[in-house]
Formats: C-alpha cells, sequence, structure tokens
C-alpha cells in the first residue's frame, strides 16, 4: 500500500475510535476552544469596538473640537457657536438652516439590571433636533421627543435593556434635578447606551457655559479643505476639524491597543497550557493504543504514515476547538469598561483563529506522532 492510502486507512480508523476516547479528545477540545476562544474574543472585542464607533460614518461630516483637546476636554464657547455655524462649506438643511449639532457632555451614573453595579457614561445634550438631516440613522421607538427648555431626556433601546429606571416616565436625579425619561429610540445596530437632552438646559443645569464639540454636515468631502481653512485664519475660535472617521477612531485607539495586548497575552500563555494539555492526552492516547499501533506496523503499515495520522488527529480535533470558539463568542453581546457591542469574529480574526489552533494542534501532535512511530513491532508480538 502507498503513503496515501495508508495515511486514510489510519485517519479513518483513528476518528472511528473517537468515542472510546471520550476524556482525551475532550481535553483537547476544551482546551483549544479556551485557548482560542481567550484570543478570537478579545481580540472580536477590538473589531465589534470598532465596527460599532464607525457604523454610520459618513465622508460629508466631520467634527470640530477646541486646539488640542479631545472628548470631554474639549471646550467651545457658547458665544463661537454662531460664528461657527457661518464658516464657509458646511451644507444647510431643507430649513435653510446650516447642519451644525452642539453637544455638551455631562457623566452620569446607572445601576445594571443584572448585577446590580453603578457605571458612569456621558449624557449628551445636543442644541438641534433629534432624528433630522444630522441624524438619519436614528428614529423614534417610543414615546416623544425631550422638550427644548424641560428637564427631559430620550433614552436608546439599549439603555432600557441593560440598566434600571430608564421607562417611560422614569425619573432621574442628575444635578440636582430630576429628569424625566419621555422617549426611547434606536440608532442602528449599536449596543451602547444613549442618552440625549437639550444642550441648553442641561448646561444650565450644570452652570457650564461651553460646548464640547460640534458635528457639521459638509456641502461636499471636498469641502473639508475650505472649513479646515476658514478655521485655521481664523486664531480667536482656536478650534480644529477632523474627518468624522479619524475622529471617532482616535477615540477607540486607547482601548482598542489595551484590548490588542490584553488578548495576545493573555491568550499566548492559555495556549501554551493547552498545547500541553494537547501532548499530555496525546501522549496517554499513543500509550492506549501501542498494541494496535504495533499490530498495524507488523501487518505492513509504515511509520511515516502512523505518525502523519496521529499529527492530523491533532489538528483536526483543533480546528474543532475553533469552530466551537468561533460558534460561541461570535455576536456575542460585551460591556467592557461600561461599553456595549456586540463581538464581532471577522473573517481575518478566524484565520488567526485556525492559524493559532492549528499551531497548538501542531506543537502539541508532534512529538506523540514521533512517539507512535517508533512503537516497535515486537510489543504487538510480545502481547498476542
Amino acid at each position: 500500500m502507498n503513503f496515501i492510502r495508508q495515511f486514510v486507512a489510519l485517519l479513518r480508523l483513528s476518528l472511528s475510535s473517537l468515542t472510546s476516547r471520550a476524556g482525551a479528545v475532550l481535553t483537547i477540545i476544551i482546551g483549544v476552544t479556551c485557548a482560542v476562544g481567550v484570543l478570537v474574543s478579545m481580540l472580536a472585542m477590538g473589531s465589534g469596538a470598532r465596527r460599532q464607533v464607525l457604523a454610520g460614518v459618513r465622508e460629508d461630516r466631520v467634527v470640530v473640537n477646541s486646539h488640542g483637546a479631545r472628548g470631554i476636554q474639549s471646550s467651545i464657547p457658547r458665544d463661537a457657536a454662531d460664528t461657527v455655524r457661518d464658516l464657509p462649506g458646511i451644507k444647510k438643511g431643507s430649513d435653510g438652516k446650516p447642519i451644525v449639532e452642539f453637544e455638551s457632555v455631562v457623566p452620569i451614573e446607572a445601576r445594571r439590571r443584572v448585577t446590580g453595579t453603578q457605571i458612569f457614561f456621558p449624557l449628551i445634550g445636543i442644541t438641534g433636533a433629534p432624528f433630522s438631516d444630522a441624524d438619519p440613522d436614528m428614529h423614534l421607538t417610543g414615546g416623544r421627543l425631550f422638550q427644548p427648555g424641560l428637564h427631559e431626556l430620550i433614552a436608546s433601546n439599549p439603555c432600557v435593556r441593560q440598566f434600571t429606571a430608564f421607562g417611560i416616565g422614569d425619573k432621574r436625579a442628575i444635578g440636582g434635578v430630576d429628569w424625566t425619561i419621555v422617549g426611547h429610540f434606536d440608532e442602528g445596530d449599536t449596543q451602547q447606551c444613549i442618552v440625549l437632552a437639550d444642550a441648553e438646559i442641561l448646561m444650565s443645569t450644570f452652570h457650564n457655559n461651553t460646548y464640547t464639540q460640534a458635528t457639521a454636515t459638509l456641502q461636499s468631502p471636498a469641502a473639508y479643505a475650505v472649513l479646515q481653512s476658514a478655521l485655521e485664519s481664523n486664531p480667536t475660535l482656536h478650534l480644529e476639524v477632523q474627518h468624522e472617521r479619524e475622529a471617532r477612531e482616535e477615540g477607540i485607539r486607547l482601548l482598542d491597543n489595551l484590548l490588542y495586548f490584553a488578548a495576545y497575552f493573555v491568550g499566548s500563555i492559555m495556549a501554551i497550557g493547552a498545547t500541553l494539555g494537547a501532548v499530555n492526552s496525546l501522549y496517554s492516547i499513543v500509550d492506549a493504543r501501542r498494541r494496535e499501533i504495533a499490530t498495524l506496523r507488523a501487518i505492513g503499515f509504515g511509520s511515516a504514515p502512523v505518525a502523519a495520522a496521529v499529527l492530523c488527529e491533532s489538528l483536526l480535533l483543533a480546528l474543532l476547538g475553533v469552530l466551537l470558539a468561533r460558534a460561541l463568542f461570535h455576536r456575542m453581546a460585551v460591556s467592557p469598561f461600561g461599553f456595549s457591542f456586540l463581538l464581532d469574529v471577522t473573517p481575518g480574526l478566524a484565520v488567526i483563529g485556525v492559524a493559532w489552533a492549528l499551531a497548538m494542534g501542531l506543537i502539541g501532535g508532534l512529538l506523540p506522532a514521533l512517539r507512535a512511530a517508533r512503537v516497535p513491532v515486537t510489543t504487538a508480538l510480545r502481547a498476542t
């Protein structure tokens, strides 16, 4: 018999007897699943967070911040708002007004439904009406919009699912004032809790006279250079502009780097443990089948097909672990650091998981395969 025929026959024999070696087989599969699952799931956090943050990004939309500041550190004076609205390159809506939305952000506290733990996330005050030309992906799902000048909030549906006291009519104490939830909304596929209010009443409540940032829609993507030049030529504003994609990527970069480091660091440690477990399990399988392997050698099977079959079995079990890991973690909802999103096991991450598992299977099965190939034929003769 040639090598291929011997290899196929031995592999079929090995796979058909997996149920009789269920303990060792499960050890390998579970070990690989855990190691690959940790790596892929944490990498999928980065891709999932990135996917959510970049959802709905438009090339004709920009973010304006104070010079050198980002996030809640940014500060745009209230008296600069009209100047920003009149800058060239900004598109006008159907009402003839520039599509510029100023935001004022303050942190608020909420309690999780399941665990009861408290986390902080931003309450966003906006100057424009939601669900307008600037927010095409948002739509009201219950209740009504907040009224300008009143202490009213609207919350995204993930807030209702994840936290307490976000039902319509519920009261929330913020800044020493009771605010009423008057509506619920969806914003695309986001899992993040978003709470909106009127920016002017929010700033008045917290005695704040500055906006955090502004989002503007351009006449066209090419108008970015026009707007940037206008801001740079007006030193009294002390403002700078970024493409929306650039601004959002910058905001997620720190979390992304942290997740990638944790994924490879923790994943590597678990991979070493899973590989050692695979080696140990495969050694026990080879020891349990010493007579069987030696008998096969005695009736004409070569050492090379025997080693290849044992190694291939290890790789197949590792791949099974990858499939199980993807089934468990893809599209799972997570909330690290209070930021909620769905894990996104992209094809690229699946390839990384397969390569990781194959490396564990190769390393874990190589020595047992070589040992199986060196089982002396006389062992079978003595056994009979």
